[in-house]
């Protein structure tokens, strides 16, 4: 199955004085870079705070304070209890990207959407894990962030066991890639396009054997 995405670019190449990136799974010791990255974007997409998958359904109005408050004091929560992952990747030690992923469980919001529900007869087993979500700062796209945040979260997941891992990048412009990331990112890491998503993505697969000890 080939899927073309309109907006790809290349990362911008980065020589031996480009910017040095590190990434570090999220933490309650990390919570406080996570905050100040997503305060810097407004909690990114009207105060979702990266919750929007961790929940089984809508809570309220997008643009309500309230809510977008809750979700950062929730997302916060499950980060103590062990149920949020992510990567966050730093520039010359600045929180810079972030890529959520999760075990299914954590993130129900995908297999309780009507799509899902009706593709899910020819996808088989279900995966173990999810990818969701980037986020780059805005001065910081173009740079190759997502990607390097994409290979830091397969490997955090091979460390954390493995299994297979679903991803839904975007095929659309009005999907926003930059939220999503695009096919083909997930082709280079060795993901397979196994059906279209909707109109603007597609889900994608791939199983990841755990890190040796």
């Amino acid at each position: 199955m080939t899927v073309a995405n309109p907006r790809l670019r290349r990362p911008t190449p980065r020589g031996s004085d480009g910017p040095r990136l590190r990434a570090y799974d999220l933490s309650p010791s990390r919570w406080k870079d996570f905050e100040r990255l997503f305060v810097r974007n407004h909690g990114v997409q009207a105060g979702c705070w990266c919750m929007f998958y961790h929940r089984e359904r809508p809570t309220g109005p997008l643009e309500s304070a309230e809510r977008q408050e809750g979700n950062r004091r929730d997302h916060r929560a499950l980060v103590l209890r062990g149920h949020a992952h992510g990567v966050l990747v730093y520039r010359d030690g600045e929180p810079v990207g972030w890529c959520q992923f999760g075990r299914r469980e954590d993130l129900p919001r995908i297999e309780n959407g009507r799509r899902y529900r009706s593709a899910a007869p020819e996808l088989g087993p279900p995966p173990e894990w999810r990818i969701t979500c980037f986020l780059v700062d805005p001065p910081s796209r173009r740079a190759g962030i997502a990607r390097f945040a994409l290979r830091a979260a397969l490997a955090a997941i091979r460390r954390l066991g493995g299994g297979v891992v679903e991803a839904y990048p975007a095929t659309h412009a009005n999907a926003v890639d930059i939220w999503f990331g695009t096919v083909r990112m997930f082709q280079r890491e060795g993901f397979r396009a196994v059906r279209p998503f909707g109109r603007s993505n597609v889900l994608m697969r791939k199983a990841l054997r755990p890190a040796r000890p």
